[in-house]
């Protein structure tokens, strides 16, 4: 059961990814709403955001904020970044397009700075594996635009 777990932390973006997809698949089966292509891809996307860039993001402030015995300023910086990423992940969540757009961008840039880091030899919290959050999240996003540019006028304005 400690590898489990060990695993599970190891692979972050992972973790959060299925624990994104299973909250929104559970809030999709309780909620009395009918579930078309946009609404499916609504909920998906927020799950995603709220889980995967939302408290992935503030797992990464607490381990630059909470790790270290002397503060270190690049550490508290990277710390308090990661809470502003967290926040727009967030607030993204029950966002618009736009919003949910910058929510995927702004983790993308971090993930894939510090991959450009760690090829350069720098540590960093970030692996290759954590390239799934940008792979989802704008195949997510993709998906809402798609179904929302086909729904009509008036199905969107009861949304």
């Amino acid at each position: 059961m400690t590898q489990f777990w060990h695993l599970a932390l190891h692979y972050r973006t992972l973790t959060l990814i299925v624990i994104g997809l299973v909250l929104a698949g559970l809030a999709l089966l309780t909620s009395p709403r009918a579930p078309h292509d946009l609404r499916v891809a609504q909920v998906l996307l927020r799950w995603f955001l709220l889980c995967v860039v939302g408290v992935g993001f503030l797992v990464v402030s607490a381990q630059h904020l909470l790790a270290r015995e002397a503060p270190d300023p690049a550490q508290f910086q990277l710390g308090l970044a990661a809470v502003g990423v967290a926040a727009v992940g967030i607030v993204g969540a029950w966002g618009g397009v736009g919003m949910r757009l910058a929510a995927l961008i702004a983790p993308t840039v971090w993930i894939v700075g510090a991959l450009v880091g760690r090829a350069m030899g720098q540590p960093g919290l970030f692996g290759p594996g954590d390239l799934l959050l940008p792979l989802v999240g704008f195949a997510l996003l993709a998906w809402q635009f798609r179904a929302q540019r086909h729904r009509s006028v008036f199905a969107r304005s009861r949304l």
